[in-house]
């Protein structure tokens, strides 16, 4: 998904919902980075991927 199509998505949620996803969103971090160190991680850049959504997340949850 490009980043300017995440950026209207995430613009579509309330409060509550963008709460919700950033939860979600570090706890697959979390689990991104067990696997990792286990190496059972295929797909790193999910983990940047993932990091940057929370940022961007935590910016428009902040602009609410």
């Amino acid at each position: 998904m490009k980043r300017q199509d995440k950026i209207k998505d995430f613009k579509r949620l309330d409060k509550a919902g963008l709460t919700d996803l950033i939860l979600v969103k570090k706890e697959r971090m979390r689990q991104l980075r067990f696997d990792l160190a286990t190496g059972k991680v295929k797909n790193v850049r999910e983990i940047r991927e993932n990091r940057r959504d929370v940022a961007l997340l935590n910016t428009l949850l902040k602009k609410i």
